[in-house]
């Protein structure tokens, strides 16, 4: 029998991207997985498709937290394991066209909401030794100018992961990250108002930058968080997935 195999494991922003890769993934695993997000329809077809359960919901509003939490345990008959805290947003700039609400919005979505729902799911997690996963960026590894707000949010989530393993190992709650490179995903074009080609050639000039000429795919980080998942000893990592991406490398140089 898999580790995961009836486990029951809550993915926010499930509805495309990473969040969608992990979600097919775990669900091929056995494991009864709830993935949550703000677009109703995005979410709908993307349960129908991969066969899991799907709850419309905004992460940074408490109460939706709480239904998505509430979802997920009674999909998987009454527990709560695993929370993959992967919702989030980008917000890109130079330094001195940034507005101080959008930071806020990015912050509240990528770091506040997700601490939120550590909080809130903490006794089922500790009732289960379960654990928490969240997703950093390959912006906290090497510094891209006009990324700011984005990375600054990144690196909080990699300190936060860091804390609460400490905080929370007590109760038998693991917590880890998952360090991503480039990946095509919705948030590349939607976030920087680009085409998918657009998008897609912008990640392609980043492949001389990474130690292995590959571009990375969701089922490279959804293995990655399958791995701390199930890896009962393994808390406060932060693992990169990236091709190399942070080592500094620049291939042909």
């Amino acid at each position: 029998m898999n580790a995961l195999e009836g486990s029951g494991i809550l993915i926010t922003g499930g509805g495309s991207g990473l969040g969608l890769a992990t979600a097919q993934h775990l669900t091929t695993l056995g494991a009864k997985v709830t993935i949550s997000g703000r677009r109703k329809d995005k979410i709908d077809a993307a349960a129908t498709q991969i066969g899991c359960n799907g709850v419309a919901g905004d992460v940074t509003n408490a109460a939706d937290r709480q239904a998505m939490i509430d979802a997920a345990a009674v999909f998987a008959g009454g527990r709560l394991d695993h929370v993959v805290s992967n919702a989030g947003n980008m917000y890109r700039g130079p330094i001195d066209t940034l507005e101080e609400g959008k930071l806020l919005d990015i912050f509240h979505t990528n770091v506040v909401a997700g601490m939120m729902l550590a909080g809130e799911a903490k006794a089922h997690l500790a009732e289960q030794k379960g654990s928490i996963v969240y997703i950093g960026s390959g912006h906290t590894r090497r510094a891209l100018p006009g990324a700011s707000p984005y990375a600054a949010t990144k690196g909080a989530i990699q300190v936060l992961t860091q804390v609460l393993a400490a905080e929370l190992g007590t109760d038998g709650i693991r917590v880890n990250c998952i360090v991503p490179g480039g990946v095509l995903t919705e948030i590349n074009v939607r976030a920087g108002l680009l085409t998918e080609e657009e998008a897609a050639q912008r990640l392609g000039a980043m492949l001389p930058m990474q130690a292995i000429d590959k571009a990375g795919e969701g089922q490279d980080v959804a293995e990655a968080i399958e791995y701390v998942l199930r890896a009962p000893w393994t808390t406060g990592a932060i693992i990169d997935v990236d091709g190399g991406f942070g080592l500094g490398v620049t291939r042909g140089a």
